[in-house]
């Protein structure tokens, strides 16, 4: 069931809403992940073409000699952060956010968020999403490389975003836990509602209420439990996505809000491009029309 406006306003966090708290500023992305059976060329020209503005960089792509590889490794340079930018916004697509590819228990985790944050710097992206295992454990190694690497982002503009996946991060109380030990601005939290629904079998709408003042991005999926134990994309699951974005409606911040997967549950991975495409852009669809909904709901409230 949708919520009415009266719902809404109840949802709504009382001290996110001061008077002079502005709208939300939410830049709605594509990642290229979902394309990963495709060259990253084709990824980009399709999440355009889907009506997307904004990208966040996926891990791996087949390229046109049927080689799978990173879009951009732990141990490429800058230089190449800033070639694979540019050939974004060649085709209209500002990249917004990229994923570690460490795990931030590892003991190379600190060496390679710093070459990550120069990478992101390089090609003006603002956010880096990190995780750790989906077991529990090395809390006290966790906190300390988030630091480190914390201070190498120090007045960059990019912040380390941790993500919902299980073991240190399952849920976003958690997450939001690690971030008061962390004690630093640069890093905070990505809210991936499938992965609480998925991995741990909660709900994500109580828990978002306990760490949206920590969250600045979002990574999209949505979870069924039936008839199949699977994620899908948003509208497809049993997230309900309008309640989900309501307390985020109005942090004045700019929120980038990343689709991970856009997959039909029941149905198998789209075999062409051309049908990641149609999913693309069914996900912003979806999307647009929850986002604009909540807004106007909460002006006519506010009128």
């Amino acid at each position: 069931m949708l919520l009415t406006r009266r719902d809404l306003w109840k949802l709504l966090p009382v001290c996110a809403f001061g008077q002079n708290t502005a709208p939300t500023l939410f830049q709605v992305a594509c990642m290229t992940l979902p394309y990963a059976a495709f060259p990253f060329e084709r990824a980009l020209a399709g999440i355009r073409n889907a009506g997307y503005r904004f990208v966040a960089w996926g891990t791996t792509h087949v390229d046109t000699t049927g080689a799978t590889r990173p879009v951009l490794s732990v141990n490429g340079s800058p230089k190449d952060a800033l070639d694979i930018a540019s050939r974004c916004r060649n085709v209209g697509l500002a990249p917004v956010m990229m994923f570690s590819g460490v795990n931030f228990e590892d003991a190379s985790a600190v060496d390679a968020y710093k070459r990550r944050i120069d990478q992101a710097n390089a090609a003006g992206i603002g956010q880096i999403i990190v995780f750790g295992k989906t077991t529990a454990g090395s809390y006290s190694t966790v906190i300390g490389n988030l630091q480190l690497a914390a201070r190498h982002a120090e007045g960059s503009g990019t912040m380390l975003v941790l993500k919902q996946h299980g073991g240190n991060t399952a849920t976003g109380e958690m997450c939001s836990r690690l971030i008061a030990d962390v004690g630093h601005a640069a890093v905070r939290m990505c809210y991936d509602a499938g992965n609480v629904l998925d991995y741990e079998n909660q709900d994500p709408l109580p828990d978002i209420q306990k760490c949206w003042r920590d969250v600045r991005s979002f990574a999209l999926k949505d979870h069924r439990n039936t008839p199949k134990d699977e994620d899908c994309g948003i509208g497809f699951g049993e997230i309900d996505h309008y309640k989900l974005f309501a307390p985020v409606m109005r942090t004045g911040l700019t929120m980038p809000i990343a689709a991970e997967n856009i997959g039909a549950p029941l149905m198998p991975r789209p075999r062409t491009a051309e049908g990641v495409d149609r999913l693309a852009r069914r996900s912003r669809e979806f999307l647009e029309t929850v986002l604009t909904g909540l807004g106007s709901a909460i002006e006519t409230k506010e009128g």
